[in-house]
C-alpha cells in the first residue's frame, strides 16, 4: 500500500524492505497494463498537470515525468502526494512531492489535466469524498485514473478450497480494515463513486490477478510469481501490528498462523486468483456554458447548445456531436 496515510495506514511499516515490495507492486501494475502507466487517453503534446495521490515511493511519477519531461511539454509538472517523506532525493525537475494528507481538505490551487492512484485500498476512510475533491480539481475534459484491488480471492477452477490459510488471511485482513473503516474491498465500487462525484464518461476494466507461479502463460507467470513475492516478503508487516492491535491476536497467535499461511501459498495445486480494476472518467465532459459561441483550440470545442465536447479525434464523442455544430454563418467567433 504506498505509505502512512492516517491510522490504518501506521499499522504498515515504511521500512527500505517495504518500500521494495512498494516498487514490486509497480511492475506487477506495468505488467498488467501492458506496460503503460496508466491506460486515459490523456494528450501527449502541450502542457501538462498530473497529481499522483498517495504516491509512496514516487516511482510512478518519476517515471512519469521522463516519459513527458518539462522540455517538451513546457511547464509539465507532476505532483505526487504522500504523508510520508520516502521519495529519493534525485528527481527529474518536473516532479515536486507534497508531504499531505489526502483526507484532508485539498488546498486551492490550478486544476490538473490528470489526477492519478493506485493501491490506496485500506487507506482512505471516505472514499466519495476523495473522489469530490478530485473532480473539484480536475480540468474540464482532464482525466482520472484509479487503479486498486478488490481483494477478495478465488479461483475459475474450483481449486480454492474453504479452509484454506491464505484466504483466511485476507479475510481477517478484510475484517480488521473494516473494523477501522478502511476497506481493502474497493474495487468494485470505484466506477460508482466516480459516477457519484460527477464523472463522465466513466469506464473500468477487470484485470485478474494471479497468485503463484501456476499460470502456463508467460506474462501471467510472471506477474503471479511477482505476486507471490511480494505477498510473502509483506505477509508480517500487513498482518502482524494490524492482527495484534485491531483483531486482539497475541503475537504467538500471529506467528503460529503466519507459518500456516506461508506453507498453503506454496501450493501450487490452488489456482488462487484476485481482481485489479483500473477506473477511468473525464471530468465534467459536458458543462453548461453561457457563451453563444464555438470555441476551437487544442483542448475543446463548446457549441451554442451549451455543450462542452472534448476536442479529440479518439474520443467516442467526437464525430457525434461535431454534426450538431451549427454552420459556421451562426458563429459569433471571438
Amino acid at each position: 500500500m504506498a505509505g502512512a496515510f492516517t491510522a490504518t495506514r501506521r499499522e504498515f511499516p515504511n521500512d527500505e524492505q517495504e518500500q521494495d515490495r512498494l516498487d514490486m507492486f509497480h511492475h506487477i501494475f506495468k505488467l498488467a497494463l501492458g506496460g503503460k502507466l496508466f491506460l486515459a487517453p490523456i494528450q501527449r503534446e502541450g502542457p501538462l498537470r498530473i497529481l499522483d495521490i498517495g504516491t509512496g515511493t514516487g516511482i510512478w511519477a518519476i517515471e512519469m515525468a521522463d516519459e513527458f519531461p518539462s522540455a517538451e511539454l513546457l511547464t509539465s509538472q507532476v505532483l505526487g502526494n504522500d504523508l510520508s517523506p520516502i521519495q529519493p532525493q534525485w528527481v527529474p525537475p518536473n516532479v515536486v512531492f507534497e508531504v499531505d494528507d489526502v483526507e484532508a481538505e485539498w488546498p486551492d490551487r490550478k486544476p490538473f489535466d490528470f489526477i492519478h492512484s493506485r493501491y490506496m485500498c485500506g487507506s482512505i476512510q471516505d472514499w466519495p469524498r476523495l473522489f469530490q475533491q478530485a473532480y473539484k480539481q480536475t480540468k474540464i475534459g482532464g482525466w482520472v485514473e484509479f487503479q486498486d484491488f478488490h481483494l477478495v480471492n478465488y479461483s475459475e477452477d474450483g481449486s480454492l478450497k474453504e479452509g484454506n490459510n491464505v484466504n483466511r488471511m485476507y479475510e481477517l485482513l478484510r475484517e480488521a480494515c473494516d473494523r477501522v473503516n478502511r476497506p481493502i474491498t474497493i474495487g468494485v465500487h470505484l466506477k460508482r463513486w466516480a459516477e457519484e462525484a460527477g464523472f463522465k464518461n466513466v469506464h473500468h476494466k477487470v484485470i485478474p490477478l494471479p497468485l503463484g507461479t501456476w499460470p502456463k502463460d508467460p506474462k501471467m507467470k510472471e506477474i503471479g510469481a511477482l505476486n507471490m513475492l511480494q505477498f510473502l516478503e509483506g505477509l508480517e508487516a500487513f498482518s502482524v501490528s494490524t492482527f495484534t492491535n485491531v483483531l486482539g491476536w497475541s503475537i504467538e497467535e500471529v506467528q503460529v498462523f503466519l507459518a500456516l499461511v506461508r506453507k498453503d501459498a506454496k501450493d501450487r495445486s490452488v489456482h488462487m486468483m484476485h481482481n485489479l480494476l483500473a477506473m477511468l472518467s473525464t471530468a465534467r465532459g459536458w458543462t453548461s456554458l453561457s457563451t453563444p459561441y464555438i470555441r476551437i483550440n487544442p483542448e475543446y470545442i463548446s457549441c451554442p447548445n451549451a455543450l462542452l465536447i472534448p476536442y479529440h479525434p479518439s474520443d467516442p464523442h467526437y464525430r457525434t456531436w461535431l454534426t450538431y455544430l451549427p454552420t459556421s454563418s451562426n458563429l459569433d467567433m471571438p
